[in-house]
């Protein structure tokens, strides 16, 4: 029985773990590198040993970096099983075609306009691999335990991060527990449940992406401030946002916001036909439901809805957006702008003093995203430079991942600790932080994993 971390390891981007077990291979996610180039570059080598020999994939939830090297594993030869909540199936219908007809277009693009190294510029795979992907995935509710390979049983639990998220218990034949965190929730956030409690485990694979920092409340208040300030200036609210969870969450607090009055209608553009496909996604997946959210839709309420808000579809509707003159609010994705519809929209308006741009989720090294939040004063968008002349705000209350002091909270769910706690999807300082905190306020045995590491389990918890 053994552990090899293949991503997400001193990094927050391209989770990937590699359990062998009774000769046979799983995979714990199958995930991008997003970000700097230096971790970008390694989605093109070959990141897993042997893909047509793994037997199976299990996928926490279908964010780019947890899923989406799904298409070029099943392009290099896999042809298991890829298990999943029913949330996250629908969802990846959705996510790795979008995934992959952005990556055909950004290379055709580059090909027209000649700003690629590489000649032709080729994209990393395409919608019929993220087809061929789609034909494997195999749903499972949660809480109930199904058979996967090797003696194994897997069991998925709510975590509360997006839509279909899930906690993975895999149980080996001889007794031995891994639980993996995938990417865990917020505590009373809307729409979701919070995440779920996991009773115990042997070893223990944790998220630390806010490890070292917790969220600012006020989050209604900060968006309600800054929507004044909008209007007041006649200005746009641009707001890149990942068309998964964070759009809806999005609209439903501006839906809530106008209910209470406390911020005046204004035009909403959401630009994201991917976004309004989730949305509709959302509608159909009640098991993971919160109580509000429950209620609000047995009332008849539309909580994804505000009184001016335009749904964009096509190409051509996005283009007439750069025609609107403030006030208005423009959502579009990606959330750390890295493609999508967004980086038209920031092309156009951050030169415009007028413009406020809101950050409201993690940003990581190397996006234009984490440019824009560090100050910079230029980015570059489709080969050339844009000067930011915008305003720059964040809202970090948004965020989908549980902070340090909610990661510490779910620990105290459980009744059994783990042997060995391994720290996974973490930036070094905050993977390091957490673990000094595990230590000194549970007692547990924890390291932070490290890119390639792997681990004899059975001598682990001897």
């Amino acid at each position: 029985m053994k552990l090899q971390f293949l991503g997400a390891a001193g990094t927050v981007t391209g989770s990937m773990h590699l359990v062998q077990l009774n000769g046979k291979r799983v995979l714990l996610d199958c995930g991008l590198y997003q970000g700097q180039k230096d971790l970008r570059i390694r989605n093109w080598a070959p990141r897993v040993p042997d893909p047509a020999g793994i037997d199976a994939i299990v996928v926490s939830h279908v964010h780019v970096d947890h899923s989406g090297y799904l298409p070029l594993v099943v392009r290099q030869g896999f042809r298991g099983p890829i298990h999943c909540t029913p949330a996250t199936k629908d969802l990846l219908a959705v996510v790795l075609l979008d995934a992959a007809h952005l990556q055909e277009e950004e290379a055709g693009r580059a090909n027209r306009h000649k700003y690629s190294k590489h000649h032709p510029a080729l994209p990393l795979y395409t919608v019929p691999d993220a087809e061929s992907a789609l034909t494997l995935v195999t749903p499972h509710p949660y809480d109930i335990q199904f058979p996967l390979t090797g003696g194994a049983a897997v069991t998925l639990r709510r975590a509360g991060h997006i839509l279909g998220s899930a906690t993975v218990e895999l149980d080996f034949a001889g007794g031995l527990r891994l639980v993996y965190s995938g990417d865990l929730g917020r505590y009373g956030r809307p729409i979701l449940a919070d995440p779920a409690p996991v009773p115990a485990a042997d070893v223990l694979l944790l998220e630390s992406t806010y490890g070292n920092r917790t969220h600012r409340s006020g989050a209604d208040r900060e968006l309600s401030q800054l929507i004044q300030d909008v209007e007041s200036r006649g200005g746009t609210l641009l707001i890149p946002a990942f068309a998964v969870d964070r759009t809806q969450e999005l609209l439903w607090m501006l839906h809530a916001l106008e209910r209470a009055g406390t911020i005046p209608t204004l035009p909403v553009y959401c630009d994201s036909p991917m976004a309004t496909e989730v949305t509709d996604i959302y509608r159909r997946h009640p098991e993971d439901y919160d109580a509000d959210m429950a209620a609000s839709l047995k009332a008849g309420d539309a909580p994804f809805t505000t009184r001016g808000l335009h749904i964009v579809r096509s190409p051509e509707e996005s283009r007439r957006i750069n025609d609107v003159r403030g006030p208005a609010i423009i959502i579009a994705s990606s959330g750390m702008a890295t493609g999508g519809r967004i980086l038209h929209h920031l092309a156009l308006r951050l030169p415009d003093p007028g413009t406020t741009v809101l950050l409201v989720g993690y940003q990581a090294p190397g996006t234009r995203g984490r440019a824009l939040q560090e100050g910079a004063r230029e980015i570059r968008i489709f080969g050339e430079p844009v000067p930011v002349r915008a305003r720059v705000s964040e809202i970090t209350g948004l965020s989908a991942h549980a902070d340090r002091d909610e990661l510490l909270r779910w620990l105290g769910g459980f009744k059994t600790a783990p042997r060995m706690t391994y720290l996974v999807h973490g930036e070094p300082v905050a993977a390091s932080e957490l673990a000094g905190t595990i230590q000194a306020r549970l007692g547990w045995k924890v390291a932070v994993a490290t890119e390639g590491q792997q681990v004899d389990l059975a001598a682990v918890v001897r």
